[in-house]
């Protein structure tokens, strides 16, 4: 049976679960090696240092391209490496977009290192056709977006970008951490693909990693090139985590939208919350467009209390199973406050230009009983 005849679930299963042929181990050994031996002097085998490759990167790179339906796929050490691997395809002198809601650390990166290398950035509403159109220049190179974006869930039109970015002769690239398994953006025309692996594609909470996806032969060898030149690459036993919890993927996606679906349907009808922003509801502005590009919505949702910046304290501080913190797409629930978390290098005026305002919540919804979730909730929310 080819790997093209399996569904995804059983590629994410299949791609990690193959006896090796010296001893016959289901599962891909970690090679836990800095160098490898060689025949002769100069004579290079599939693998020589780990920097450079390694055998159970190897297997983590196949799956990654698998659940992208991509030809090839990089790991780095970090989210923010990938981030710095597809930046640094930029050179001086050159412009960018890049969506105005955005995750703070890609805008403190852009900000404290991209600017400063001399690359040119103009952040857009790219909601709208006509503000990316507009904004484009002679020395425009790279259109970077999410979709969903981090924290407000707009959703932006994958082909659309693609359209214009092939009009122009500009680089797409999207960061999908928000949706793997449900969307696939390498299918509608983008070119480079990025994901934090920390969020669901490990999906435990114990590792940081990213990675990048693409079916371009010239960028994938820029990329391979930076990623062994810069260094930011994964250790074995990382990439063994990551590959272990890719096994679960789909059922995980599955238990986090079911149970997100349910928190924002609750949320959505409760007297203290002013607004819910989570495209799987059919209330949200952009739901069509997200049933058109993705086939679910994923766990992460927003919302709006109708409280001061005390009241919003009081709420955060009163939940029990949501815990109190950054990042997202374990299989334990979280919430934050962006503008004093993840976004709080933002200058203040920038955020609520964008909307993010201090009464904004994000919630990464686990896959804990739905029933315990929303009671939790709404206990919090009778302390406000």
């Amino acid at each position: 049976m080819s790997k093209t005849d399996l569904d995804l679930d059983t590629l994410m299963v299949f791609l990690g679960s193959r006896p090796e042929p010296l001893h016959g181990a289901v599962i891909p050994p970690i090679y836990q090696s800095s160098t490898f031996a060689q025949q002769a002097p100069g004579e290079y085998g599939e693998y020589d240092y780990t920097r450079t490759d390694n055998p159970t990167r190897t297997v983590l790179q196949q799956t990654l391209a698998a659940l992208e339906g991509a030809q090839y796929g990089l790991a780095f050490s970090s989210g923010m490496a990938a981030v710095d691997a597809i930046m640094s395809l930029l050179k001086s002198g050159d412009h960018m977009l890049a969506v105005d809601d955005i995750y703070g650390g890609t805008y403190r990166f852009i900000v404290d290192v991209l600017i400063p290398r001399g690359i040119e950035v103009d952040f857009v509403d790219m909601k709208d056709e006509g503000n990316v159109r507009r904004t484009i220049k002679p020395n425009t190179r790279m259109i970077w977006f999410e979709s969903p974006t981090n924290p407000l869930l707009n959703l932006i039109d994958i082909e659309m970008i693609v359209a214009v970015a092939r009009e122009h002769e500009l680089i797409s690239a999207i960061d999908n951490t928000f949706l793997p398994y449900y969307q696939q953006p390498l299918a509608l025309g983008v070119d480079l693909v990025m994901h934090s692996l920390t969020k669901y594609i490990n999906g435990h909470s114990d590792v940081i990693m990213g990675c990048l996806m693409t079916n371009d032969d010239g960028l994938y060898e820029k990329l391979k090139n930076l990623q062994n030149a810069m260094g930011g690459t994964p250790s074995p036993f990382d990439c063994f985590l990551v590959q272990r919890g890719m096994k679960t993927l789909p059922i995980r996606m599955q238990r986090h939208e079911q149970n997100a679906r349910a928190v924002a349907e609750f949320l959505a009808q409760h007297n203290r919350v002013e607004e819910v922003l989570y495209p799987g509801l059919k209330t949200h502005p952009q739901h069509e467009l997200a049933c058109k590009q993705a086939t679910g919505f994923g766990g992460v949702l927003s919302f709006r209390l109708a409280a001061d910046m005390a009241g919003t304290a009081k709420f955060l501080q009163a939940t029990n199973l949501f815990v109190l913190a950054v990042s997202l797409g374990g299989v334990e629930s979280l919430i934050e406050q962006p503008s004093t978390m993840t976004h709080y290098e933002m200058p203040a005026e920038v955020r609520e230009s964008v909307g993010i305002t201090d009464s904004l919540i994000r919630v990464s919804v686990g896959i804990e009983s739905a029933d315990d979730l929303i009671a939790d909730l709404d206990q919090a929310l009778d302390c406000i």
